[in-house]
């Protein structure tokens, strides 16, 4: 008997217990019998509505709606720093997360976060965490970030005006060159 033909056989009796009949000779079981608890059945249709999908699935079990479906931990591709699209012009660490992010297979696997990146930039000393005149936290390079090519820059947008850090060539090449630290950083502070 195959998987799938055991998983059909486990559906049948499954239903018939929730309809209240004995799946071994299909008589009716006694008002009184345990299986004829609400509660009981309601959970045998629902095994049986899990079952169903399933089958349905050709036996493999699948993402439904309202379930998060389990990814493996972000890892590194072995040829990041080949495939690696860096920009003469300063770019966001969103986008940099975003570059590194388009190298993986991200229906398996969790992507990077920025805040795995600055959180890591802020523990080396290259971003700090400030709060401006609205009293609102943000990051901004240090001295040390700076002589690296992290750039503050003044820009404008639809909810007015703002500071964006940005991340210069040397800079990118920076935290590709030690993604691995960043990556073993989020997994310490992660477990």
């Amino acid at each position: 008997m195959t998987e799938l033909e055991t998983m059909k056989r486990a559906k049948m009796y499954i239903d018939k217990l929730a309809n209240g009949i004995n799946p071994l000779d299909n008589t009716n079981v006694s008002e009184d019998d345990i299986i004829n608890n609400v509660r009981i059945s309601r959970c045998f249709f629902y095994i049986s509505n899990i079952l169903r999908q399933v089958i349905e699935n050709n036996g493999c079990i699948s993402k439904t709606s309202g379930q998060k479906e389990y990814k493996n931990p972000f890892a590194i591709p072995a040829d990041l720093s080949d495939k690696y699209i860096y920009s003469d012009i300063p770019i966001t660490i969103t986008e940099i997360t975003n570059r590194i992010n388009s190298l993986i297979d991200l229906n398996t696997t969790e992507k990077l976060k920025v805040r795995s990146i600055t959180n890591w930039l802020v523990e080396e000393g290259l971003l700090e965490i400030i709060v401006d005149n609205g009293g609102k936290k943000r990051k901004s390079p240090t001295t040390q970030g700076d002589n690296l090519g992290i750039i503050l820059e003044w820009r404008s947008g639809p909810r007015g005006d703002y500071f964006a850090v940005t991340y210069n060539i040397n800079a990118q090449r920076f935290i590709i060159d030690n993604l691995y630290s960043v990556v073993e950083m989020y997994n310490q502070t992660n477990k």
